[in-house]
């Protein structure tokens, strides 16, 4: 499928489609005059380094995955074991969250007694 149709079915514009290309978190078949060719397969692929961009996780960390993805299943333990060590980092960013959420409501509850007058 073209560029525009995939963009289309996955939500994300050609221009990042290009930047993950360009920056070799995605490899893109092309056809016989040189147009990307988009396969099935690249839908969930692109959707799961979108997904690793939510969660913060660094391009250089990504493209590293990458790598490992295209190599093929023989790398599936240290693509695990770098899913892991990120799964951590996520989860230290929302005990951090959690954090500062409490500090926000607690800052609010002050402002909300001396507002009413408590």
């Amino acid at each position: 499928m073209t560029i525009g149709e995939f963009s289309v079915i996955t939500g994300i514009s050609a221009y990042t489609l290009r930047y993950y290309e360009k920056k070799g978190l995605l490899r893109v078949s092309r056809d016989s005059v040189g147009r990307r060719d988009y396969s099935v397969d690249d839908i969930e692929w692109v959707k799961f380094i979108q997904r690793l961009k939510d969660t913060g996780m660094l391009l250089r960390d990504i493209k590293h995955y990458s790598d490992l993805r295209y190599q093929g299943d023989d790398t599936m333990t240290e693509r695990m074991d770098l899913l892991i060590q990120h799964r951590k980092t996520v989860v230290e960013e929302q005990r951090k969250w959690a954090e500062y959420l409490r500090n926000l409501d607690e800052k609010i509850s002050i402002y909300q007694d001396r507002i009413s007058g408590k």
